[in-house]
């Protein structure tokens, strides 16, 4: 991630995110928390909510008294082709209020929600975390050719109407221990789909966060930590 001077009036900050492989993305929801904690601890701004500006949009991000940072996200995109997905000769299937879409995984087939927090997200149900084939179908998923911007694909098991547990393949990164704008978008396709509720407890391997949402047209709402782990120098002349 990389700090930046805004280039609009109004925002305080511009941020940028590449991933290991070096492409740069739109949208980085642990990233935002960090970014805040980051920009706060070193001087930079002696706010604690501000305005950063992304390659989707400007999120507000803002440090809690108790440490923890809630981020406004936005509001999800979930018209298909806007996420994007290509949906030509394809027939989706009605669940609640959300409508799922077949995709073919080398002659299996699998169910999502495809939503977009700025970046594109393929959300699947899954029974149990532990076993779901995250690394050998993730990969498959990610560069499907229906996303021509690749995709960011999440594993979700429904604990209850209040908690779910959640793996994701990310784009241009592999799997990692959290995500934070696959959390917001399993839990907007979870609701929508009629399986949970607002707020909603988001276990992952790297800890938990909080994800609310109004439902649509409204911004996701996203609680969680920010610690420093490390600090250090790279020559990169």
């Amino acid at each position: 991630m990389v700090v930046e001077k805004a280039q609009s009036t109004g925002v305080d900050f511009r941020y940028r995110i590449y991933n290991a492989d070096g492409s740069e993305v739109e949208q980085c929801g642990n990233g935002a928390r960090a970014f805040v904690k980051f920009v706060t601890d070193k001087g930079l701004t002696s706010k604690h909510a501000i305005k950063v500006e992304t390659m989707s949009g400007v999120i507000e991000p803002a440090l809690e008294s108790d440490g923890r940072v809630t981020v406004d996200m936005g509001a999800p995109i979930l018209q298909a082709s806007d996420v994007p997905f290509d949906t030509h000769g394809l027939q989706g299937k009605p669940e609640g209020g959300d409508l799922l879409w077949p995709l073919d995984l080398k002659g299996k087939t699998i169910w999502i929600s495809v939503v977009s927090m700025g970046n594109p997200h393929a959300v699947q149900v899954v029974d149990d975390i532990e076993s779901a084939p995250v690394l050998t179908d993730g990969p498959l998923i990610e560069h499907h050719l229906r996303f021509p911007r690749r995709v960011n694909a999440g594993y979700m098991q429904v604990i209850d109407r209040s908690n779910i547990k959640l793996r994701v393949f990310e784009r241009g990164a592999g799997e990692t221990l959290s995500c934070g704008t696959g959390s917001c978008a399993a839990v907007v396709a979870g609701i929508r789909r009629g399986l949970l509720i607002s707020p909603v407890a988001v276990q992952t391997r790297g800890g938990e966060l909080t994800i609310a949402w109004d439902g649509a047209g409204s911004a996701v709402r996203m609680t969680g930590p920010a610690v420093n782990v490390f600090e250090g120098e790279i020559d990169i002349g």
